[in-house]
């Protein structure tokens, strides 16, 4: 079985922080565990199937009516994601599988197996592995990806439904990585070793030096410099050559991370894209949060800890730019609303693992979360506007990041008591 990734914390951890103040009504390990479970019994009950926050063309009639064009595609996709209600089931919209959810689903289903190793959580995770590998894009040489089930149309790129991309492979390899970790099985670890050549044969190459290396979001006609795209893939080729032994990924993975740490502003944050202009998306929440993870991740599994003060600063400007003193998760530096469940569950996992220097802001944000935004259904909403909240549910976006979010806290509950 592989070394687990638990190296001891950077001593800089140690330090004070503004963000150590008193929760009231702190989520228990009791409330934690019980409300996991009855969002994935909830989610099982769906057959982990769902709709999407970008999925409005796999509804037939949007299709018709606004698929012809990039300008039209964009109207209906952002205007289906903007709705106060959800006009999927009006409009008869199938729900399907999401790569991305389902390797949340796996991740989080470990951390619950790590803290009851009751049958039913390997089941779970074995089984939505094996519906991974059925979603698997075939590519030349024996290589697979994954995407996302349905066309998606951005300002950057248009995609059309499963093409392949970065970002959910990569979540996916993070969740047979962990999976490797946790089981011990080889043929998760060369599930793993088929998205390499996708990663770094497939997506074009935008930047790339001796000391960065930045790659596209989608192995399509594109120039946008996604940033948190380069970081993620780093983070998987740090980890597996770390279990595989297969050390020449080391490089590539430090120059992906470099490219991206390079990038950040002086007061700690990042824009999501290179430059900044090329979209509309400043300092948000979630984004910032998954550059500052998968860092940790590369930091972890590659020893190489040359950029801990800048995680450390980046780490800083979340907690104090991006969260509301409730706990709430603001949209961006400079936006509070709306409150969306994505940044909840993305606070919660950045900051769990460092209570010493956060404090209990994880905690602050998981009981807002449970307080303003859970369905005792087993359901998250989707988000909380200024005026009212949307009360519907994509799974991906809401019971799978949360379900990986609750449960990685209660894990380093289970651990640190």
């Amino acid at each position: 079985m592989a070394e687990p990734l638990t190296p001891s914390r950077p001593r800089s951890e140690t330090a004070s922080h503004a963000h150590h103040v008193p929760v009231a009504g702190a989520v228990s390990y009791a409330e934690l565990r019980s409300v996991l479970d009855r969002v994935l019994d909830y989610s099982e009950g769906e057959d982990w199937n769902g709709y999407d926050k970008h999925d409005a063309l796999n509804a037939g009639l949007m299709a018709a009516l606004f698929g012809w064009s990039r300008w039209t595609r964009l109207i209906a996709i952002q205007a289906m994601m903007r709705a106060p209600v959800n006009l999927r089931p009006l409009l008869r919209q199938k729900k399907v599988g999401n790569p991305k959810g389902l390797a949340l689903f796996v991740l989080g289903l470990l951390d619950r197996y790590a803290l009851e190793p009751a049958p039913l959580h390997v089941q779970r995770a074995r089984a939505l592995i094996a519906r991974l590998d059925g979603l698997a894009v075939p590519l030349a040489g024996g290589a697979r990806a994954w995407g996302y089930q349905y066309p998606w149309q951005d300002l950057g790129f248009y995609a059309p439904s499963g093409t392949p991309n970065a970002v959910v492979t990569a979540f996916v390899c993070e969740a047979l990585l962990a999976a490797h970790r946790s089981l011990g099985d080889a043929h998760l670890l060369a599930r793993v070793d088929t998205a390499i050549p996708f990663f770094l044969g497939s997506l074009r190459r935008l930047k790339d030096t001796p000391d960065e290396l930045c790659l596209s979001y989608m192995p399509v006609d594109m120039h946008m410099r996604v940033l948190d795209v380069s970081i993620l893939i780093a983070a998987v080729l740090a980890q597996f050559g770390r279990q595989s032994g297969e050390t020449q990924w080391l490089d590539p993975a430090r120059r992906l991370a470099g490219y991206v740490v390079h990038r950040q502003t002086s007061y700690g944050a990042w824009f999501y894209t290179d430059p900044p202009g090329d979209s509309p998306i400043r300092h948000d929440n979630y984004h910032t949060g998954f550059i500052l993870d998968a860092l940790w991740r590369y930091m972890q599994a590659s020893g190489d800890t040359s950029w801990e003060e800048r995680y450390w600063r980046g780490m800083d400007f979340y907690a104090e730019k991006l969260f509301e003193p409730s706990g709430a998760p603001r949209w961006m530096s400079d936006q509070a609303f709306p409150y969306d469940i994505h940044g909840a569950a993305q606070g919660i996992l950045s900051f769990a693992p460092h209570r010493a220097r956060y404090g209990a802001l994880a905690q602050r944000i998981a009981r807002w979360t449970l307080d303003e935004m859970y369905d005792a259904e087993g359901r998250f909403y989707y988000q909380r506007t200024r005026r009212y909240t949307k009360r519907f549910t994509f799974l991906r976006w809401c019971n799978a990041w949360m379900v990986r979010a609750l449960a990685a806290l209660a894990r380093e509950q289970h651990e640190t008591h």
